[in-house]
């Protein structure tokens, strides 16, 4: 395919902060691809560049941010030549391509979901889209109707399923008076915790427990957006470790 108009739109959710949403790639250089990196979006987009060096048409943008909440957003991109409309969540973003060429040559396939592996660099460092797509449109294509339907050709359909699986999770909010009280175990000299936690705000207290026999406590709080880690120890002459990450 040979292209000077795309238009790709989709819908997708997913709790992974790592994955590639679509990929295309050509003979003479071209590529497309759209990914997840540190729940943040990514389009790598090549137009062509030249032996010589001289035109260089890489071109990377980044949108959005927190995007591995497991909630639904949609994206648009709209190219016109070197033109680009990026929408994420009608958050639009417009930008010019690097390069002097306006056609998008694509010789293999397009892949929804991640990317063929290649024996590229670029290809194993990269991870496959784990979660959810809807509404996928290429150019007046409906690719989700068309796989359910087992229309594309040729196609390679590995192992979908066309539900959404929700996670096992369940998130707990927390406003700044409330919090979660557990029973300790006695006669345990093991303690151990874990958890993941989203925050914007900079200070906060995330685990607070008291040892028992009076020998001490154990604290987890955020502390100008970093996370420390306090433990008093009352048998001990050095009685506070702190730790900070």
């Amino acid at each position: 395919m040979k292209t000077l108009k795309d238009v790709i739109s989709l819908k997708f959710k997913t709790s992974e902060s790592e994955g590639v949403i679509f990929h295309g790639e050509g003979q003479q250089g071209d590529y497309i691809t759209l990914e997840l990196k540190k729940a943040k979006l990514v389009l790598n987009l090549n137009l062509g560049s030249n032996q010589v060096g001289s035109i260089y048409g890489h071109t990377s943008v980044m949108t959005g941010s927190l995007l591995d909440d497991h909630h639904w957003h949609s994206i648009i991109i709209e190219r016109h030549g070197r033109n680009i409309n990026l929408t994420l969540d009608r958050h639009v973003q417009h930008f010019r391509t690097n390069g002097e060429f306006d056609y998008l040559d694509l010789d293999y396939e397009i892949t929804f979901g991640g990317m063929p592996f290649s024996g590229k660099p670029s290809s194993n460092s990269r991870k496959n889209f784990k979660g959810c797509m809807e509404s996928i449109n290429y150019n007046g294509n409906n690719i989700t109707d068309l796989a359910r339907r087992k229309k594309l050709e040729p196609s390679n359909v590995g192992n979908l399923s066309f539900s959404c699986v929700e996670p096992h999770t369940v998130p707990v909010f927390f406003n700044a008076t409330s919090y979660l009280e557990v029973p300790g175990r006695p006669s345990q000299d093991l303690f151990s915790v874990s958890f993941l936690f989203r925050t914007w705000n900079p200070n906060g207290l995330l685990v607070f427990s008291n040892f028992a026999d009076d020998l001490g406590n154990v604290e987890i709080d955020i502390n100008e957006g970093k996370v420390s880690v306090h433990i008093n120890v009352t048998q001990v002459k050095k009685n506070r470790i702190d730790i900070s990450s």
